[in-house]
């Protein structure tokens, strides 16, 4: 075993030895969103109301644009997660689907004297992703081509008889895109044109494996409702000049404190691949827990497959840089994301 990865510095992305991560990684793939539900929000008082659930600064959305966000309870936990898109007469909610069922109740919960509308409107929109650093020349290759942006961006193109909806989707590793259209036989058309241009289709395990090179936690496994906004690490989900929404005053105190006592993290896992949830411990004390392993078919000096994680660990014990051991092995914190994008060299810190 050589020389740890400096949890600062992101090592060269190696080579693979599956072909659908390799195809992800260095060229372009498409994949399902079966699993994207949307909500779809409307009336006068949209914009006011949403802004005062959400975590990030919804009534500063052009058309077109959009933001991550948490939702959270009054007590500042995480009640569920998504993007908010702004369109011209409505407000548009991008969530994992299983979220769907929890999120209209939360959310109406909130609707007293506004002029406020849920919908789920899941089932009229159909979605596939296109991922890789080819992404966009692939896109133009099939007669959608995309002028660069910031990511959350939608463009609405016309291509053939059909009506595209391109989001330009959170990618710290990769670029991403969604194409969105609202009939099935447009999107099956959409999928044999990309097929035809080169493009893959990856499963949901190679998807899961590009979450964790990204460090990118999910709903449900990384955040639960017991956990606070901070502690995530994902501060592009938080606006602090945006005014009031349900949870802030918690969400401000944190930030005043400075710091969290523990914090999403991801990792190099030496050892013996744990189940999730296994517990961490540092100088033989709690130090947190792995939520999200999985063991990578990346190619290292060794051979050997790469096993990382995702899990929270206390701030004293990464301050000091203390062992961090799991039953079986040992934890240590990596980068977010796991890799440098684009360079095909041979990882090695594994």
């Amino acid at each position: 075993m050589t020389t740890a990865t400096s949890f600062n510095t992101p090592p060269a992305m190696p080579p693979t030895s599956d072909p659908e991560l390799d195809a992800l990684l260095h060229r372009a793939v498409i994949a399902s969103l079966d699993q994207i539900g949307w909500l779809r929000v409307t009336g006068a008082d949209r914009v006011r109301w949403l802004n005062g659930m959400a975590t990030n600064f919804v009534q500063a959305l052009a058309p077109g644009t959009g933001v991550y966000n948490f939702f959270l309870n009054a007590q500042g936990r995480i009640q569920g997660d998504g993007n908010i898109f702004a369109l011209q007469d409505e407000l548009l909610i991008e969530t994992p689907r299983q979220q769907i069922a929890t999120l209209i109740p939360y959310l109406d919960h909130y609707i007293i004297m506004d002029d406020v509308e849920l919908a789920d409107i899941s089932d009229s929109r159909h979605g596939l992703t296109v991922i890789g650093p080819q992404a966009s020349s692939l896109l133009t290759k099939i007669g959608l081509p995309l002028i660069p942006q910031e990511e959350l961006k939608v463009e609405r193109q016309s291509w053939g008889t059909s009506t595209v909806d391109i989001h330009i989707a959170h990618g710290p590793l990769v670029p991403r895109f969604e194409l969105w259209v609202g009939d099935p036989d447009d999107l099956q058309k959409l999928r044999q044109a990309l097929e035809s241009a080169g493009a893959a289709h990856v499963s949901a395990q190679t998807i899961e494996y590009l979450r964790l090179l990204e460090g990118t936690p999910l709903y449900g496994t990384d955040i639960r409702d017991r956990d606070l906004p901070q502690e995530t690490n994902q501060a592009r989900a938080l606006h602090f000049n945006k005014g009031c929404y349900l949870g802030q005053e918690i969400v401000e105190r944190i930030r005043s404190r400075g710091n969290v006592h523990r914090t999403l993290t991801s990792f190099r896992l030496e050892g013996t691949l744990p189940a999730p949830g296994v517990a961490l411990q540092a100088a033989d004390k709690a130090a947190g827990e792995l939520t999200s392993v999985a063991a990578l078919p990346l190619i290292s000096e060794t051979g050997e497959a790469l096993q990382i994680g995702l899990g929270y660990a206390r701030r004293e014990a990464l301050d000091r840089h203390d062992p961090l051991h799991y039953e079986g092995g040992i934890a240590h914190p990596a980068p977010s994301p796991f890799f440098q994008a684009g360079d095909r060299t041979t990882l090695q810190s594994i």
